[in-house]
Protein backbone atom coordinates (compact mmCIF):
# COMPACT_ATOMS: atom_id res chain seq x y z
CA UNK A 1 0.00 0.00 0.00
CA UNK A 2 1.14 3.51 -0.59
CA UNK A 3 -0.50 6.52 0.24
CA UNK A 4 1.27 8.21 -2.72
CA UNK A 5 -0.48 12.28 -3.56
CA UNK A 6 1.02 14.81 -1.22
CA UNK A 7 -2.26 16.75 0.12
CA UNK A 8 0.04 19.78 2.46
CA UNK A 9 1.69 20.66 -0.77
CA UNK A 10 4.02 23.73 -0.56
CA UNK A 11 3.35 27.10 -2.07
CA UNK A 12 3.73 26.84 -6.20
CA UNK A 13 6.98 27.98 -7.10
CA UNK A 14 8.33 29.35 -10.82
CA UNK A 15 9.32 25.96 -11.54
CA UNK A 16 6.15 24.12 -10.77
CA UNK A 17 3.33 23.43 -13.81
CA UNK A 18 1.02 20.86 -11.86
CA UNK A 19 -1.89 22.36 -10.58
CA UNK A 20 -2.87 20.50 -7.52
CA UNK A 21 -5.83 20.12 -5.46
CA UNK A 22 -6.87 22.16 -2.58
CA UNK A 23 -5.77 20.48 0.81
CA UNK A 24 -7.93 18.66 3.03
CA UNK A 25 -7.71 17.72 6.45
CA UNK A 26 -10.67 15.35 6.52
CA UNK A 27 -8.94 13.22 3.72
CA UNK A 28 -6.21 13.40 5.81
CA UNK A 29 -8.67 11.84 8.44
CA UNK A 30 -9.64 8.86 6.51
CA UNK A 31 -6.20 8.23 5.28
CA UNK A 32 -5.55 8.03 9.27
CA UNK A 33 -8.33 5.73 9.61
CA UNK A 34 -7.55 3.14 6.53
CA UNK A 35 -3.91 3.21 8.17
CA UNK A 36 -4.77 2.16 11.96
CA UNK A 37 -7.31 0.12 10.69
CA UNK A 38 -4.55 -1.97 8.42
CA UNK A 39 -1.97 -1.63 11.61
CA UNK A 40 -4.58 -2.96 14.03
CA UNK A 41 -4.92 -5.63 11.70
CA UNK A 42 -1.65 -6.87 11.55
CA UNK A 43 -0.89 -6.54 15.09
CA UNK A 44 -4.58 -7.77 16.33
CA UNK A 45 -6.22 -9.55 13.72
CA UNK A 46 -8.72 -10.78 16.59
CA UNK A 47 -9.31 -7.48 17.20
CA UNK A 48 -10.47 -6.32 13.81
CA UNK A 49 -10.70 -9.18 11.37
CA UNK A 50 -12.06 -6.58 8.66
CA UNK A 51 -8.82 -4.01 9.51
CA UNK A 52 -7.30 -4.91 6.02
CA UNK A 53 -9.72 -3.42 3.83
CA UNK A 54 -8.42 0.28 4.57
CA UNK A 55 -6.35 -0.67 1.76
CA UNK A 56 -9.39 -0.54 -0.47
CA UNK A 57 -10.31 3.04 1.00
CA UNK A 58 -6.49 4.10 0.16
CA UNK A 59 -6.92 2.77 -3.36
CA UNK A 60 -9.92 5.04 -3.88
CA UNK A 61 -8.31 8.16 -2.21
CA UNK A 62 -5.22 7.89 -4.42
CA UNK A 63 -7.45 7.43 -7.31
CA UNK A 64 -9.28 10.86 -6.83
CA UNK A 65 -6.22 12.92 -5.31
CA UNK A 66 -4.12 11.69 -8.61
CA UNK A 67 -7.07 11.74 -11.31
CA UNK A 68 -7.59 15.17 -9.97
CA UNK A 69 -3.99 16.42 -10.87
CA UNK A 70 -4.16 14.52 -14.17
CA UNK A 71 -7.96 15.70 -15.33
CA UNK A 72 -7.21 19.24 -14.38
CA UNK A 73 -4.12 19.95 -15.35
CA UNK A 74 -4.85 18.08 -19.26
CA UNK A 75 -8.30 20.76 -19.01
CA UNK A 76 -5.43 23.80 -18.55
CA UNK A 77 -2.76 22.55 -21.10
CA UNK A 78 -0.57 22.09 -18.25
CA UNK A 79 0.40 18.28 -17.75
CA UNK A 80 3.78 17.36 -17.79
CA UNK A 81 5.07 13.60 -17.66
CA UNK A 82 8.43 14.48 -16.59
CA UNK A 83 7.57 16.70 -13.74
CA UNK A 84 4.43 14.10 -12.35
CA UNK A 85 6.59 11.64 -12.19
CA UNK A 86 9.12 13.28 -10.72
CA UNK A 87 6.64 14.05 -7.64
CA UNK A 88 5.78 10.49 -7.36
CA UNK A 89 9.53 9.97 -7.20
CA UNK A 90 9.85 12.24 -4.47
CA UNK A 91 7.12 11.55 -2.78
CA UNK A 92 7.76 7.64 -2.79
CA UNK A 93 11.56 6.99 -2.77
CA UNK A 94 12.47 8.35 0.26
CA UNK A 95 10.95 6.51 3.13
CA UNK A 96 10.63 3.01 0.73
CA UNK A 97 14.50 3.24 0.43
CA UNK A 98 15.35 3.37 4.25
CA UNK A 99 12.76 0.63 4.74
CA UNK A 100 14.40 -1.10 2.12
CA UNK A 101 17.83 -0.88 3.10
CA UNK A 102 16.60 -1.08 6.89
CA UNK A 103 15.34 -4.60 6.14
CA UNK A 104 18.32 -5.76 4.19
CA UNK A 105 20.51 -4.89 7.41
CA UNK A 106 18.51 -6.54 9.68
CA UNK A 107 18.01 -9.92 7.89
CA UNK A 108 21.31 -10.48 7.40
CA UNK A 109 21.15 -10.89 11.34
CA UNK A 110 18.32 -11.99 12.14
CA UNK A 111 17.48 -14.91 8.82
CA UNK A 112 18.48 -17.84 7.51
CA UNK A 113 20.62 -18.15 4.48
CA UNK A 114 17.12 -19.37 2.44
CA UNK A 115 15.29 -16.80 4.10
CA UNK A 116 17.65 -13.61 3.50
CA UNK A 117 17.85 -15.02 -0.07
CA UNK A 118 14.15 -14.43 -0.57
CA UNK A 119 14.33 -11.21 1.18
CA UNK A 120 16.73 -10.43 -1.62
CA UNK A 121 13.92 -11.05 -4.06
CA UNK A 122 11.73 -9.08 -2.37
CA UNK A 123 13.59 -6.16 -1.95
CA UNK A 124 14.21 -6.50 -5.73
CA UNK A 125 10.84 -6.68 -6.33
CA UNK A 126 10.08 -3.89 -4.12
CA UNK A 127 12.18 -1.60 -5.50
CA UNK A 128 11.01 -2.59 -8.97
CA UNK A 129 7.05 -1.62 -7.86
CA UNK A 130 5.94 -5.53 -9.00
CA UNK A 131 5.88 -7.12 -5.58
CA UNK A 132 2.36 -8.20 -6.30
CA UNK A 133 3.73 -10.31 -9.25
CA UNK A 134 6.01 -11.78 -7.01
CA UNK A 135 4.31 -12.62 -4.03
CA UNK A 136 1.13 -13.55 -6.58
CA UNK A 137 3.40 -16.70 -7.49
CA UNK A 138 4.49 -17.63 -3.82
CA UNK A 139 1.22 -17.87 -1.97
CA UNK A 140 -1.90 -15.99 -0.72
CA UNK A 141 -1.73 -12.72 1.66
CA UNK A 142 -3.58 -14.99 4.14
CA UNK A 143 -1.45 -17.61 4.48
CA UNK A 144 0.84 -18.57 7.41
CA UNK A 145 4.24 -18.27 5.47
CA UNK A 146 2.80 -14.28 4.94
CA UNK A 147 3.49 -13.46 8.41
CA UNK A 148 7.21 -14.37 8.05
CA UNK A 149 7.62 -12.64 4.80
CA UNK A 150 9.02 -8.67 5.80
CA UNK A 151 8.31 -6.80 2.68
CA UNK A 152 4.44 -8.74 1.77
CA UNK A 153 2.90 -5.47 2.33
CA UNK A 154 4.81 -3.99 -0.75
CA UNK A 155 2.13 -5.68 -2.96
CA UNK A 156 -0.02 -2.60 -3.00
CA UNK A 157 2.36 -0.56 -3.66
CA UNK A 158 3.05 -2.27 -6.23
CA UNK A 159 -0.45 -1.96 -7.73
CA UNK A 160 -0.55 1.76 -7.55
CA UNK A 161 3.10 2.17 -9.11
CA UNK A 162 1.17 0.38 -11.67
CA UNK A 163 -1.94 2.15 -12.00
CA UNK A 164 0.41 5.61 -12.12
CA UNK A 165 2.25 4.11 -15.30
CA UNK A 166 -0.75 3.44 -17.23
CA UNK A 167 -3.61 5.87 -16.50
CA UNK A 168 -1.63 9.02 -16.85
CA UNK A 169 -0.45 7.98 -20.68
CA UNK A 170 -4.21 6.40 -21.43
CA UNK A 171 -5.53 9.45 -20.18
CA UNK A 172 -3.25 11.53 -22.39
CA UNK A 173 -3.61 9.78 -25.60
CA UNK A 174 -7.51 9.68 -25.19
CA UNK A 175 -7.62 13.33 -24.46
CA UNK A 176 -5.26 13.94 -27.56
CA UNK A 177 -7.96 12.52 -29.77
CA UNK A 178 -10.73 14.26 -28.54
CA UNK A 179 -12.29 11.08 -26.35
CA UNK A 180 -14.63 11.92 -23.62
CA UNK A 181 -12.77 10.92 -20.18
CA UNK A 182 -15.38 10.14 -17.97
CA UNK A 183 -17.06 7.61 -20.95
CA UNK A 184 -13.61 5.95 -21.19
CA UNK A 185 -12.87 5.54 -16.95
CA UNK A 186 -16.43 4.48 -16.53
CA UNK A 187 -15.66 1.37 -19.34
CA UNK A 188 -12.44 0.34 -17.56
CA UNK A 189 -13.81 0.44 -14.23
CA UNK A 190 -16.41 -1.23 -15.12
CA UNK A 191 -14.62 -4.03 -17.16
CA UNK A 192 -12.00 -4.77 -14.17
CA UNK A 193 -14.37 -4.76 -11.85
CA UNK A 194 -16.03 -7.68 -14.14
CA UNK A 195 -12.52 -9.40 -14.08
CA UNK A 196 -12.72 -9.10 -10.10
CA UNK A 197 -16.05 -11.29 -9.82
CA UNK A 198 -15.33 -13.67 -12.53
CA UNK A 199 -11.42 -14.19 -10.88
CA UNK A 200 -12.47 -14.88 -7.19
CA UNK A 201 -13.72 -18.17 -8.62
CA UNK A 202 -11.09 -19.22 -11.24
CA UNK A 203 -7.95 -18.13 -9.40
CA UNK A 204 -8.75 -16.19 -5.88
CA UNK A 205 -4.95 -15.07 -5.62
CA UNK A 206 -4.19 -14.03 -8.38
CA UNK A 207 -7.52 -11.82 -8.41
CA UNK A 208 -6.20 -10.33 -4.66
CA UNK A 209 -2.60 -9.27 -6.61
CA UNK A 210 -3.48 -8.59 -10.19
CA UNK A 211 -3.75 -4.88 -10.55
CA UNK A 212 -6.38 -5.58 -13.81
CA UNK A 213 -8.62 -6.65 -10.44
CA UNK A 214 -7.71 -3.66 -8.67
CA UNK A 215 -7.64 -1.11 -11.17
CA UNK A 216 -11.26 -0.39 -10.63
CA UNK A 217 -11.00 0.33 -6.77
CA UNK A 218 -8.61 3.59 -7.89
CA UNK A 219 -10.71 4.18 -11.14
CA UNK A 220 -14.04 4.22 -8.35
CA UNK A 221 -11.70 7.78 -7.27
CA UNK A 222 -11.09 8.72 -10.32
CA UNK A 223 -14.71 8.95 -11.64
CA UNK A 224 -15.44 10.51 -8.34
CA UNK A 225 -12.50 13.73 -9.19
CA UNK A 226 -14.34 13.83 -13.18
CA UNK A 227 -17.24 14.38 -11.56
CA UNK A 228 -16.13 17.03 -8.71
CA UNK A 229 -14.01 18.86 -11.50
CA UNK A 230 -16.88 19.33 -14.16
CA UNK A 231 -20.06 19.30 -12.33
CA UNK A 232 -22.83 20.26 -14.81
CA UNK A 233 -25.46 23.29 -13.71
CA UNK A 234 -28.28 20.53 -14.09
CA UNK A 235 -26.42 18.25 -11.52
CA UNK A 236 -25.68 21.09 -9.21
CA UNK A 237 -29.47 22.44 -9.30
CA UNK A 238 -30.45 18.67 -8.55
CA UNK A 239 -28.36 19.00 -5.84
CA UNK A 240 -29.52 21.90 -4.77
CA UNK A 241 -33.14 20.63 -4.43
CA UNK A 242 -32.15 17.47 -3.01
CA UNK A 243 -30.42 19.46 -0.29
CA UNK A 244 -33.26 21.48 0.47
CA UNK A 245 -35.90 18.90 0.54
CA UNK A 246 -33.90 16.92 2.95
CA UNK A 247 -33.42 20.22 5.26
CA UNK A 248 -37.26 20.46 5.07
CA UNK A 249 -37.57 17.34 6.65
CA UNK A 250 -35.00 16.93 9.03
CA UNK A 251 -34.45 20.91 10.43
CA UNK A 252 -36.92 23.32 11.01
CA UNK A 253 -37.68 26.25 8.69
CA UNK A 254 -34.79 28.17 10.22
CA UNK A 255 -31.79 25.91 9.13
CA UNK A 256 -31.97 26.28 5.17
CA UNK A 257 -28.41 26.52 4.83
CA UNK A 258 -27.94 23.29 6.76
CA UNK A 259 -25.24 20.89 4.40
CA UNK A 260 -27.82 17.97 5.21
CA UNK A 261 -26.97 16.26 2.25
CA UNK A 262 -23.14 15.83 2.66
CA UNK A 263 -24.23 15.16 6.14
CA UNK A 264 -26.15 12.16 5.00
CA UNK A 265 -23.52 11.43 2.32
CA UNK A 266 -20.59 11.25 5.06
CA UNK A 267 -22.59 9.37 7.89
CA UNK A 268 -23.60 6.91 5.03
CA UNK A 269 -20.56 6.44 3.71
CA UNK A 270 -19.04 5.55 7.91
CA UNK A 271 -21.76 3.39 8.18
CA UNK A 272 -20.25 1.24 5.05
CA UNK A 273 -16.97 1.09 6.04
CA UNK A 274 -17.84 0.62 9.76
CA UNK A 275 -19.53 -2.00 8.61
CA UNK A 276 -16.63 -3.87 6.39
CA UNK A 277 -14.33 -3.45 9.27
CA UNK A 278 -17.14 -5.82 11.09
CA UNK A 279 -18.10 -8.06 8.71
CA UNK A 280 -15.60 -8.99 5.97
CA UNK A 281 -12.68 -11.42 7.11
CA UNK A 282 -10.38 -12.93 5.31
CA UNK A 283 -12.17 -15.96 4.97
CA UNK A 284 -14.29 -14.30 2.78
CA UNK A 285 -13.82 -14.32 -1.00
CA UNK A 286 -12.45 -10.79 -1.47
CA UNK A 287 -12.07 -8.40 -2.68
CA UNK A 288 -15.38 -9.62 -5.32
CA UNK A 289 -18.48 -7.63 -4.19
CA UNK A 290 -17.66 -7.01 -0.78
CA UNK A 291 -14.93 -4.58 -2.22
CA UNK A 292 -17.85 -2.12 -2.39
CA UNK A 293 -18.05 -1.64 0.84
CA UNK A 294 -15.05 0.23 1.69
CA UNK A 295 -14.80 1.84 -1.38
CA UNK A 296 -18.18 3.11 -1.97
CA UNK A 297 -17.89 4.21 1.65
CA UNK A 298 -14.72 6.19 0.98
CA UNK A 299 -16.59 7.81 -1.85
CA UNK A 300 -19.10 9.25 -0.11
CA UNK A 301 -17.26 10.20 2.38
CA UNK A 302 -15.14 12.02 0.10
CA UNK A 303 -17.75 13.45 -2.12
CA UNK A 304 -19.36 14.71 1.08
CA UNK A 305 -17.01 17.98 1.22
CA UNK A 306 -15.13 19.30 4.22
CA UNK A 307 -18.24 20.82 5.61
CA UNK A 308 -19.83 17.91 6.07
CA UNK A 309 -19.97 17.44 10.25
CA UNK A 310 -18.17 14.24 10.21
CA UNK A 311 -15.90 15.40 7.61
CA UNK A 312 -15.15 18.61 9.58
CA UNK A 313 -15.33 17.63 13.39
CA UNK A 314 -14.16 14.26 13.12
CA UNK A 315 -11.94 13.88 10.42
CA UNK A 316 -10.12 17.16 10.77
CA UNK A 317 -9.24 16.83 14.53
CA UNK A 318 -5.88 17.28 14.93
CA UNK A 319 -4.77 13.45 15.75
CA UNK A 320 -5.90 11.74 13.15
CA UNK A 321 -4.86 14.85 10.33
CA UNK A 322 -1.35 14.09 12.30
CA UNK A 323 -1.65 9.65 11.89
CA UNK A 324 -2.89 11.10 8.47
CA UNK A 325 0.35 12.76 7.21
CA UNK A 326 2.62 9.92 8.93
CA UNK A 327 0.44 6.93 6.97
CA UNK A 328 2.80 6.31 4.35
CA UNK A 329 5.97 5.61 6.74
CA UNK A 330 3.88 3.99 8.60
CA UNK A 331 2.15 1.82 6.49
CA UNK A 332 6.01 0.54 5.08
CA UNK A 333 7.25 0.30 9.03
CA UNK A 334 4.93 -1.31 10.70
CA UNK A 335 4.77 -4.58 8.58
CA UNK A 336 8.27 -5.51 9.28
CA UNK A 337 8.66 -4.80 12.46
CA UNK A 338 5.69 -6.74 13.09
CA UNK A 339 6.91 -10.36 10.45
CA UNK A 340 10.52 -9.60 11.83
CA UNK A 341 9.67 -10.16 15.64
CA UNK A 342 7.51 -13.29 14.61
CA UNK A 343 10.71 -14.78 12.98
CA UNK A 344 13.17 -14.20 15.87
CA UNK A 345 10.10 -15.42 18.57
CA UNK A 346 9.68 -18.43 15.86
CA UNK A 347 5.89 -17.77 16.70
CA UNK A 348 3.66 -15.29 17.26
CA UNK A 349 4.96 -13.11 19.04
CA UNK A 350 3.09 -11.89 22.61
CA UNK A 351 0.83 -8.91 22.92
CA UNK A 352 3.32 -6.34 24.42
CA UNK A 353 5.92 -7.14 22.07
CA UNK A 354 3.37 -6.68 19.04
CA UNK A 355 2.56 -3.12 20.77
CA UNK A 356 6.24 -2.57 21.35
CA UNK A 357 6.31 -2.94 17.35
CA UNK A 358 3.46 -0.74 16.66
CA UNK A 359 4.83 2.03 18.76
CA UNK A 360 8.46 1.77 17.39
CA UNK A 361 6.62 1.98 14.12
CA UNK A 362 4.75 5.17 14.67
CA UNK A 363 8.03 6.37 16.31
CA UNK A 364 10.19 5.48 13.00
CA UNK A 365 7.07 7.03 10.77
CA UNK A 366 7.34 10.09 12.50
CA UNK A 367 11.14 10.50 12.13
CA UNK A 368 10.87 9.50 8.64
CA UNK A 369 8.14 12.10 7.77
CA UNK A 370 9.63 15.37 9.54
CA UNK A 371 13.81 14.27 8.62
CA UNK A 372 13.59 12.21 5.37
CA UNK A 373 10.29 12.92 3.75
CA UNK A 374 9.62 16.52 4.25
CA UNK A 375 13.20 17.69 3.39
CA UNK A 376 12.96 15.80 0.56
CA UNK A 377 9.44 16.46 -0.98
CA UNK A 378 10.14 20.43 -0.46
CA UNK A 379 13.62 20.86 -0.51
CA UNK A 380 16.22 22.29 -3.31
CA UNK A 381 17.42 20.66 -5.94
CA UNK A 382 14.67 19.75 -7.70
CA UNK A 383 15.84 17.53 -11.30
CA UNK A 384 19.21 15.96 -9.06
CA UNK A 385 17.27 14.91 -6.22
CA UNK A 386 15.00 13.10 -8.49
CA UNK A 387 18.16 11.12 -10.29
CA UNK A 388 19.73 10.65 -7.21
CA UNK A 389 16.93 9.11 -5.66
CA UNK A 390 16.10 6.85 -8.67
CA UNK A 391 19.85 6.04 -9.14
CA UNK A 392 19.64 5.09 -5.13
CA UNK A 393 16.72 2.69 -5.90
CA UNK A 394 18.26 0.62 -8.78
CA UNK A 395 20.93 0.41 -6.53
CA UNK A 396 19.08 -0.74 -3.67
CA UNK A 397 16.80 -2.92 -5.98
CA UNK A 398 20.69 -4.25 -7.78
CA UNK A 399 21.62 -5.66 -4.15
CA UNK A 400 18.07 -7.32 -3.39
CA UNK A 401 18.35 -9.02 -6.58
CA UNK A 402 22.42 -10.17 -6.04
CA UNK A 403 22.08 -11.19 -2.83
CA UNK A 404 18.74 -13.56 -4.15
CA UNK A 405 21.00 -14.98 -6.24
CA UNK A 406 24.39 -14.98 -4.48
CA UNK A 407 23.26 -17.52 -1.66
CA UNK A 408 21.75 -19.99 -4.44
CA UNK A 409 25.31 -20.23 -6.00
CA UNK A 410 27.39 -20.48 -2.74
CA UNK A 411 24.86 -22.95 -1.33
CA UNK A 412 23.02 -25.27 -4.38
CA UNK A 413 22.01 -27.83 -1.83
CA UNK A 414 19.98 -25.70 0.90
CA UNK A 415 17.18 -24.86 -0.94
CA UNK A 416 14.81 -26.48 -3.24
CA UNK A 417 16.39 -30.07 -3.99
CA UNK A 418 16.50 -30.50 -0.36
CA UNK A 419 12.59 -30.03 0.37
CA UNK A 420 11.81 -31.99 -2.17
CA UNK A 421 13.85 -34.90 -1.02
CA UNK A 422 11.78 -34.68 2.08
CA UNK A 423 8.78 -34.51 0.14
CA UNK A 424 9.03 -37.84 -1.15
CA UNK A 425 9.73 -39.14 2.80
CA UNK A 426 6.75 -36.42 4.65
CA UNK A 427 4.02 -35.85 1.75
CA UNK A 428 2.11 -34.37 5.01
CA UNK A 429 4.56 -32.67 6.58
CA UNK A 430 3.85 -29.21 5.10
CA UNK A 431 -0.09 -29.67 6.33
CA UNK A 432 0.62 -30.66 9.30
CA UNK A 433 2.88 -27.17 10.18
CA UNK A 434 4.49 -24.45 9.24
CA UNK A 435 8.20 -25.12 8.19
CA UNK A 436 9.80 -27.26 5.13
CA UNK A 437 11.76 -29.99 6.45
CA UNK A 438 15.27 -30.63 4.18
CA UNK A 439 17.07 -33.54 4.04
CA UNK A 440 19.90 -32.44 1.48
CA UNK A 441 21.71 -36.63 0.48
CA UNK A 442 17.90 -38.19 0.21
CA UNK A 443 19.17 -40.75 2.13
CA UNK A 444 22.63 -41.48 4.27
CA UNK A 445 22.83 -38.47 6.03
CA UNK A 446 25.75 -37.76 8.27
CA UNK A 447 23.80 -35.44 11.10
CA UNK A 448 19.85 -35.16 11.40
CA UNK A 449 18.95 -32.03 13.32
CA UNK A 450 15.50 -32.05 14.67
CA UNK A 451 13.69 -28.96 17.28
CA UNK A 452 11.90 -25.72 16.74
CA UNK A 453 12.62 -23.30 14.23
CA UNK A 454 15.62 -22.37 15.84
CA UNK A 455 17.28 -25.57 14.92
CA UNK A 456 16.87 -24.37 11.11
CA UNK A 457 20.00 -21.68 11.88
CA UNK A 458 22.09 -24.34 12.23
CA UNK A 459 21.30 -25.81 8.57
CA UNK A 460 23.32 -23.77 7.04
CA UNK A 461 26.46 -23.58 9.20
CA UNK A 462 27.13 -27.03 9.17
CA UNK A 463 26.18 -27.78 5.94
CA UNK A 464 29.49 -25.54 4.62
CA UNK A 465 31.53 -27.63 7.00
CA UNK A 466 30.60 -31.60 5.77
CA UNK A 467 32.40 -33.26 3.46
CA UNK A 468 30.83 -33.31 -0.57
CA UNK A 469 28.99 -36.83 0.18
CA UNK A 470 27.95 -35.93 3.17
CA UNK A 471 24.32 -34.26 3.78
CA UNK A 472 21.99 -33.56 6.80
CA UNK A 473 18.14 -34.25 7.13
CA UNK A 474 16.56 -30.87 9.43
CA UNK A 475 13.06 -31.27 10.97
CA UNK A 476 12.62 -28.12 12.20
CA UNK A 477 8.74 -27.66 13.60
CA UNK A 478 7.91 -23.80 15.00
CA UNK A 479 7.35 -23.67 18.70
CA UNK A 480 7.96 -27.51 19.10
CA UNK A 481 10.44 -29.37 21.71
CA UNK A 482 12.11 -32.07 19.83
CA UNK A 483 10.50 -35.47 22.00
CA UNK A 484 9.03 -38.29 21.31
CA UNK A 485 5.54 -38.51 22.00
CA UNK A 486 4.28 -34.91 23.18
CA UNK A 487 0.48 -34.73 23.36
CA UNK A 488 -0.96 -31.53 22.59
CA UNK A 489 -4.69 -30.35 22.65
CA UNK A 490 -6.31 -28.98 19.76
CA UNK A 491 -7.42 -25.78 20.34
CA UNK A 492 -6.20 -21.98 19.83
CA UNK A 493 -2.19 -22.30 19.01
CA UNK A 494 -2.11 -25.69 20.24
CA UNK A 495 -4.35 -26.93 17.16
CA UNK A 496 -0.74 -26.74 14.61
CA UNK A 497 1.79 -27.81 17.32
CA UNK A 498 -0.49 -31.01 17.55
CA UNK A 499 0.49 -31.55 14.13
CA UNK A 500 4.07 -30.76 14.63
CA UNK A 501 4.54 -33.32 17.30
CA UNK A 502 3.15 -35.84 14.79
CA UNK A 503 6.30 -34.67 12.54
CA UNK A 504 8.16 -34.82 15.45
CA UNK A 505 7.80 -38.33 15.91
CA UNK A 506 7.96 -39.14 12.12
CA UNK A 507 11.50 -37.68 12.09
CA UNK A 508 12.68 -39.77 14.54
CA UNK A 509 11.49 -42.75 13.05
CA UNK A 510 13.21 -41.66 9.76
CA UNK A 511 16.68 -40.83 12.03
CA UNK A 512 16.12 -44.40 13.42
CA UNK A 513 16.16 -46.22 10.34
CA UNK A 514 18.63 -44.55 8.96
CA UNK A 515 21.70 -46.28 10.07
CA UNK A 516 23.91 -44.04 8.46
CA UNK A 517 23.10 -40.87 10.61
CA UNK A 518 25.66 -40.94 13.31
CA UNK A 519 25.10 -37.50 14.77
CA UNK A 520 21.57 -36.03 16.18
CA UNK A 521 21.23 -33.09 17.00
CA UNK A 522 18.22 -32.06 19.18
CA UNK A 523 17.29 -27.94 18.88
CA UNK A 524 15.09 -26.40 21.66
CA UNK A 525 14.95 -22.63 22.35
CA UNK A 526 13.54 -22.86 26.17
CA UNK A 527 12.18 -19.21 26.76
CA UNK A 528 9.02 -20.42 24.73
CA UNK A 529 5.99 -20.75 26.69
CA UNK A 530 4.09 -24.58 25.97
CA UNK A 531 1.32 -23.58 28.43
CA UNK A 532 -0.98 -22.22 26.18
CA UNK A 533 -0.66 -25.33 23.58
CA UNK A 534 -0.11 -29.03 25.52
CA UNK A 535 -2.70 -30.74 27.52
CA UNK A 536 -1.89 -34.37 29.26
CA UNK A 537 -3.92 -36.57 27.51
CA UNK A 538 -1.96 -39.71 28.58
CA UNK A 539 -0.69 -38.33 31.92
CA UNK A 540 -3.06 -36.43 33.91
CA UNK A 541 -2.46 -33.63 36.38
CA UNK A 542 0.62 -32.56 35.18
CA UNK A 543 1.94 -28.90 33.72
CA UNK A 544 3.37 -28.39 30.77
CA UNK A 545 6.74 -28.59 32.21
CA UNK A 546 5.81 -32.03 33.04
CA UNK A 547 5.21 -32.74 30.09
CA UNK A 548 8.32 -31.64 28.75
CA UNK A 549 10.08 -33.72 31.03
CA UNK A 550 8.53 -37.21 30.27
CA UNK A 551 9.14 -36.70 26.69
CA UNK A 552 12.87 -36.40 27.27
CA UNK A 553 13.03 -39.02 29.11
CA UNK A 554 11.20 -41.11 26.58
CA UNK A 555 13.33 -39.60 24.12
CA UNK A 556 16.72 -40.30 25.67
CA UNK A 557 15.70 -43.66 26.81
CA UNK A 558 14.90 -44.65 22.79
CA UNK A 559 18.02 -43.22 22.11
CA UNK A 560 20.15 -45.19 24.81
CA UNK A 561 18.92 -48.23 22.95
CA UNK A 562 21.06 -47.70 19.82
CA UNK A 563 23.85 -46.60 22.10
Amino acid sequence: MKFSMPLASPPPSKADHLTHPKYRADIDGLRAIAVLSVVCFHAFPAWLKGGFIGVDVFFVISGFLISTIIFDNLERGSFSFVEFYSRRINRIFPALLLVLTACLAFGWFALLADEYKQLGKHIAAGAGFVSNFVFWNESGYFDNAAETKPLLHLWTLGIEEQFYIVWPLLLWAAWKRKFNLLTLTLIIATISFALNIKGLHANAIATFYSPQTRFWELLIGSILAYMTLYKSNVGAIKKQKLNAYLNAIIYVPTSKNANTLGNVQALLGAALIVTGLLVITKERHFPGNWALLPTLGAVLIISAGSKAWLNRVLLSNRVLVWFGLISFPLYLWHWPLLSFARIVESETPSSNIRIAAVVISITLAWLTYKFIEKPVRFGKFGSVKTLVLAALMVAVGSVGYYRSQRIEINAPDLGTKAVNNCKQYFPEWMPLTDQPCKIQQGTHNAIAIIGDSHAGHLFTGISELLAPNEGIALFPVSGAAPYLNVSTMTKGAGKWREGGYKNINSAYDYIIKDSTIKVVVLSHYPACSFNDAIDITNLDNKDSNDVLKEGMKRTFSVACLFC
